[in-house]
């Protein structure tokens, strides 16, 4: 089975890249994908370019989803609702049990 790819959104703690690293997930980041201070859009440009999943904890990220815009998948955090323990366990939780297809134009809560 093919395995998700996460992209880790602008303010997205870099402890939880590390930690979903240390499990074998791939994951890029905002920061090493250049796109500080990147829009939305070209966030979702280019995690639909990379065919990544994104993670975020930016509730834009929901609006874009109803807009019907094409993704391959969002899963969405409220900021400060979960620990960073708690967060890795979610993805890695997705990472094991979802493939791409059934992320694709899904939204997941943490």
């Amino acid at each position: 089975m093919d395995k998700i790819s996460f992209h880790l959104d602008e303010q997205v703690e870099r402890a939880i890249a590390e930690g979903l690293r240390r499990r074998n997930v791939n994951v890029t980041t905002t920061p090493e994908a250049g796109l500080l201070g990147a829009t939305d859009e070209e966030q979702l440009a280019f995690v639909v370019a990379q065919k990544r999943v994104i993670f975020t904890q930016d509730d834009d990220f929901l609006a874009i989803h109803q807009r019907g815009l094409d993704h391959y998948g969002i899963v969405y955090c409220h900021q400060n609702s979960r620990s960073i323990g708690e967060i890795v366990r979610g993805l890695v939780l997705i990472w094991e049990v979802l493939d791409p297809l059934e992320m694709q134009n899904h939204v997941e809560f943490i």
